[in-house]
């Protein structure tokens, strides 16, 4: 009995790793687990004590409880039913579809990333390219703002780091959670946004299984009381210019929209615009729908981008891309806007009838983003340029400015001044456009490079509408 048994080495080296994984994951796993999220708790209590709009439960639910909900939501089962007859599959394979679906769009918010790696991400890099302002915010309309409301931020999109600026600077009065294009469904940038919260849209689908399992997953996460940022424009400005609004997720979150419900849902727009926009003329090769070069091509042209930037900085010339600036106008109620407007709710109306009042809705927050847009300087120096019939010597230019100034705050636009003066930032303008060659100084005058006019009117569009 008391004899030692001999095991075989090749015997007790799997043994020995099997106790040691058991040991591992029956104590290690759980107690690390444990400290996580007490942990995150923690920080979810730390950063709600301090923002105006806090996390809401729904974003701390678990993805797969989320993804179950929208799959076995009654809507979506119907539709998946009606699906199946429509195409005549199984319908097994209708709620397959429903189930990928459903996979690609609901987030995976985690609150450590977004708060902590995110937004010190959203900073470094908004502050390495330009130089960040918070214009002009109605802090008394936004303070009025019900924390049982939803709050949907309506922006304006000129560039992809929008994403970045807008959650930046909003970080301290909620986590956003954004609707994002397919072009963001790339490894690994895809887990890092989808662990911010945003969600998914395939923009131009007409699959009307697709539209349903959106639509149910946007009604849920806005009855549920999550702060979202929409661009009603649908994508990037391609010539500067404001588009038209869409209503399609402006139609998801209000179709079934109670005015008498618990919860108001309150627009929030943004205006915002830049001194550079890294992605400028490829939107207008866009706008001019020049044949695309193919992802080989874009890939070549961004690494040279960078390449260039890298060399610039290397040889001590490198300068930020200007301003980047935000403006936050007056909050629009729901509630009030439906009883001033349609003296009752979307729910009675016919499917027409919806969508013209959604339209209107759409138009009326387009029109009240575009009116927050910031004038910065070089918008303001590229309208001074085109506007001017002959070269301008800097006296001239400085008058031609102040006097646009004048006109724009007459019309209610919201000038930034760089350090509140107007002299240094007309200085500011003219250089950021020198540096990039679409002005040239002969004899002491100021005329614009004629290759490069429509790139000067893409800038001098963001403010065209302000008049």
């Amino acid at each position: 009995m008391d004899e030692p048994v001999s095991v075989p080495l090749w015997l007790f080296i799997p043994i020995a790793l099997f106790a040691a994984w058991s040991l591992f994951d029956r104590l290690v796993i759980p107690s690390g687990r444990w400290i996580v999220r007490r942990r995150l708790n923690r920080l979810i209590e730390q950063v709600n004590r301090r923002l105006q709009i806090g996390i809401q439960p729904f974003q701390l639910t678990k993805r797969q409880v989320l993804i179950d909900r929208l799959i076995y939501d009654p809507d979506i089962v119907a539709a998946a039913n009606a699906h199946a007859a429509e195409q005549k599959i199984p319908r097994e394979a209708a709620l397959s579809e429903v189930y990928r679906y459903a996979h690609e769009i609901v987030p995976a918010f985690n609150a450590y990333i977004y708060f902590r790696i995110g937004y010190a991400l959203a900073r470094a890099l908004a502050r390495s390219f330009y130089r960040v302002r918070l214009g002009w915010m109605d802090a008394e309309g936004l303070s009025k703002v019900s924390p049982d409301s939803t709050v949907v931020f309506v922006m304006n999109h000129r560039s992809n780091m929008d994403y970045v600026l807008v959650a930046f600077l909003a970080a301290d009065r909620t986590a956003l959670s954004y609707a994002v294009g397919e072009w963001a469904r790339i490894w690994p940038l895809q887990s890092l946004i989808k662990s911010m919260g945003a969600y998914f849209v395939r923009r131009n689908s007409n699959n009307p299984l697709y539209r349903k399992v959106l639509e149910r997953y946007v009604h849920m996460a806005t009855e549920a009381g999550v702060a979202q940022a929409v661009y009603p424009e649908g994508g990037l400005t391609r010539d500067g210019t404001l588009s038209a609004p869409r209503t399609g997720l402006l139609d998801y979150m209000l179709k079934s929209f109670d005015p008498h419900g618990k919860r108001d849902v309150v627009f929030v727009p943004v205006g915002i615009n830049y001194d550079r926009v890294v992605e400028d003329r490829s939107q207008l090769l866009a706008a001019q729908k020049a044949p695309r070069k193919g992802a080989v091509f874009a890939t070549r042209k961004t690494l040279g981008f960078f390449a260039r930037q890298f060399w610039l900085l290397l040889r001590g010339r490198w300068f930020r891309f200007g301003y980047a600036c935000v403006n936050f106008g007056t909050p629009l109620s729901t509630r009030e806007w439906m009883a001033r407007t349609l003296h009752g709710d979307l729910r009675g109306l016919t499917r027409e009838e919806r969508f013209e009042a959604v339209q209107h809705l759409a138009n009326d927050l387009m029109g009240a983003v575009a009116s927050v847009v910031p004038v910065l300087p070089v918008p303001l120096m590229a309208r001074v340029l085109l506007q001017a019939s002959a070269p301008l010597s800097l006296l001239e230019l400085k008058a031609e400015c102040q006097e646009e100034m004048e006109r724009l705050r007459a019309a209610g636009a919201h000038v930034y001044l760089p350090r509140g003066d107007e002299d240094y930032a007309i200085e500011v303008g003219l250089r950021m456009l020198a540096l990039r060659h679409l002005v040239e100084e002969n004899d002491g005058v100021f005329a614009i490079v004629p290759a490069e006019a429509d790139l000067l009117r893409y800038y001098a569009n963001s403010i065209t509408h302000l008049r």
